[in-house]
């Protein structure tokens, strides 16, 4: 029987705050990031919150000398996690958990000018990978051991990475978009060793938010279609691709007006749940629920918050259960707050 998602209280943070990605270890372990203290012009400030199997708590991150958003998570235990920031200054940081604390971690370019850490993955085999931008080429940093090593640039110009995940110890897959006309493309790649870029997802200016591949012919994309034109603020159009092994087809996402953010797959590997927001129906959270083949719609808990928007979806390995993350409003403005919802399957 299919349970319904529930809101979870995630107290602490400063309106206006949200959480921008999750990553669970477990049922009893997992960690969210995003930012703290909007306000006006500022910028805020980095948010951590710790699950520990009944409640979120914020991390004190006053320590660190980085004060920016945390764009992304990824834990394996509960002595290593590891997060990546935008850059405030000349680079992204790169921060790890050693169980008690979070500190700043030395790499290749560290402090150097145009480098930028935009997502991590960690496998259970320890390895880091994180896909980013080094000398003006989009490409992955992968840590071994605590020795890092920048690979062979990704071979496409003008592209933005914005998420990696991995499908094997050795096989990882990136999406995010690249340069296309007067505007841009959906773009999905997998490195193996080599790259294997595949066909740029068309669109009026697309981009890939995440990916989740089941297999080489079975891949799922999702992401948002800004369109053409239109006031600032305007809201896009959810985009959702599926890849069978020769060619991407467009999936009517069931609403028209939107976005969608991630996509987490169950426990056979096959993707099961995608978080998004849907702009005309926004009582309360909006997912895709996977169905034989297809997708519907599904909705979050009611009277929970005005308007939630998620940013992300993750399963909780071991549990077949799902935490989604965002906040309890679609603008980052007071009072908005940290948010997010779990399903226990």
């Amino acid at each position: 029987m299919q349970q319904d998602w529930r809101a979870v209280p995630a107290p602490g943070s400063t309106p206006a705050a949200q959480l921008r990605r999750v990553s669970a270890a477990g049922s009893a372990l997992a960690w969210a990031v995003g930012e703290e203290g909007l306000a006006g012009p500022s910028r805020g400030r980095a948010l951590a919150m710790l699950w520990n199997g009944s409640t979120w708590s914020k991390a004190d991150l006053s320590h660190l000398d980085y004060t920016g958003r945390l764009s992304d998570v990824a834990t394996v235990c509960s002595t290593t996690a590891w997060s990546v920031g935008l850059p405030t200054g000349n680079a992204s940081p790169l921060l790890r958990w050693d169980g008690s604390t979070w500190r700043e971690a030395s790499f290749p370019g560290r402090g150097e000018t145009g480098v930028r850490l935009e997502s991590v993955a960690v496998g259970a085999d320890r390895r880091v990978w994180i896909c980013g931008v080094r000398g003006g080429a989009a490409r992955l940093l992968l840590g071994d051991g605590g020795r890092w090593t920048w690979l062979d640039p990704l071979p496409v110009a003008s592209a933005n990475l914005y998420r990696i995940v991995l499908r094997t110890p050795n096989e990882v897959w990136v999406s995010g978009d690249q340069a296309s006309g007067g505007g841009w493309a959906g773009l999905v790649a997998r490195w193996n060793g080599t790259w294997t870029v595949l066909p740029p997802i068309t669109g009026a200016r697309l981009s890939i938010s995440d990916v989740h591949a089941a297999a080489a012919d079975d891949v799922w994309a999702v992401g948002t279609e800004a369109g053409v034109g239109g006031p600032p603020g305007r809201p896009g159009n959810p985009a959702l691709a599926h890849w069978d092994g020769t060619a991407w087809s467009r999936v009517e996402p069931g609403f028209t007006v939107g976005s969608l953010s991630g996509i987490a797959g169950d426990a056979q590997g096959r993707a099961a749940w995608i978080s998004g927001w849907n702009y005309q129906d926004q009582s309360r959270s909006t997912y895709l629920r996977r169905e034989g083949s297809g997708w519907t719609v599904a909705r979050g808990p009611a009277g929970t918050a005005t308007a939630p928007y998620l940013n992300d979806v993750t399963s909780v390995p071991g549990a077949d259960g799902f935490w989604s993350v965002g906040m309890t409003s679609t603008v980052p403005a007071p009072p908005t707050e940290a948010y997010t919802e779990r399903l226990d399957a």
